[in-house]
């Protein structure tokens, strides 16, 4: 039984941290003021260039920087509809969704021939698990052995980082100068306008943040997550970490908690699988699939209380002088 558990905990970071970084990348701009509605379209424009940089340099690492300039590039894009001419950013965010699914598959089936996916990586061209300082030496040791080697260990470095840009995001917007204009944004542009600041500036500096962090975690998904793009392979996770971060009410530790509640979901989802239970029996496989996506339509529709976003989110700004 705790080895079953240690084994649901361990995916459950794994899955896990793709949610945690796009839901990170939505704060920053929620808080600013722009819906970013495109966080699934950044994912899956993310995870092909990732996969293809990565399968013809045979460098991750190139194709993470790929995975970031393209996420950046379509946030500059939602910037300069939703910013600069302060059009409907429920609207620009649905048609980045909408280019990227087409996007993704028509070039992968123009560049690889394969069907819209990419060649399968091989482990030099992916981010495969760090094993940690002494692992192996106690991996045979009770309770803490199993906890420290499987749960704490295994992991690749973008998991790690995953958790590590919470605690960091929670200080850039809650204690720096950068982030006070960020949440000033996101209430009352028209105060940091009076101040003489740019709103315009600030907004965009927080679209280039979560197209960062979208980049990353696009990268995860195809490069060490799995060894390849495959259409569709982002799976409506750009809307779960969205629902998370309407969960965690926009602060970053509340949206960790959220992103591990639905990674824990698919993580039991996935052991369940072709398991028999008393009474109910082998549970079908697709009534256990549906279960994130249910939580996430259960969270938006207002059942974890009333989720109160900034004041001025999803609200062009326009200057009155």
């Amino acid at each position: 039984m705790y080895e079953n558990l240690i084994l649901i905990l361990d995916a459950t970071l794994r899955v896990s941290a793709p949610l945690i970084l796009a839901a990170l990348a939505g704060l920053f701009s929620e808080r600013s003021g722009i819906v970013n509605i495109a966080l699934e379209g950044k994912l899956l424009s993310a995870a092909f260039a990732a996969a293809a940089t990565a399968s013809v340099t045979g460098n991750v690492w190139l194709g993470l920087l790929a995975a970031i300039g393209v996420s950046v590039c379509l946030s500059l894009i939602h910037g300069f509809a939703s910013i600069t001419h302060r059009g409907d950013q429920i609207v620009s965010g649905v048609a980045i969704n909408m280019l990227a699914v087409g996007l993704t598959v028509t070039l992968g089936r123009f560049w690889f021939g394969l069907g819209g996916q990419t060649p399968a990586l091989p482990d030099s061209a992916r981010f495969t698990p760090i094993t940690l300082p002494g692992a192996d030496a106690v991996a045979d040791v009770p309770v803490i052995g199993p906890l420290y080697s499987e749960l704490i260990s295994g992991h690749n470095i973008l998991v790690y980082l995953a958790l590590l840009m919470v605690p960091f995001v929670w200080w850039v917007v809650f204690r720096t100068r950068f982030g006070l204009r960020l949440r000033a944004a996101g209430e009352n542009p028209h105060a940091v306008d009076t101040a003489g600041i740019s709103v315009a500036w600030i907004r965009y500096r927080a679209l280039i943040c979560a197209g960062i962090l979208c980049g990353i975690a696009g990268a995860y998904l195809s490069t060490a997550h799995s060894a390849g793009f495959v259409a569709n392979m982002s799976a409506g996770k750009g809307f779960i970490a969205l629902a998370a971060l309407i969960f965690g009410k926009w602060k970053p530790v509340p949206v960790l908690f959220g992103c591990l509640l639905f990674g824990f979901l698919d993580a039991v989802a996935i052991r369940l699988q072709g398991a028999e239970l008393p009474i109910v029996g082998e549970i079908p496989v697709q009534a256990i699939e549906v279960l994130p996506y249910i939580l996430t339509v259960l969270l938006l529709a207002g059942f974890i209380g009333r989720a109160v976003g900034p004041k001025s989110i999803g609200v062009p700004y326009v200057k009155t002088r």
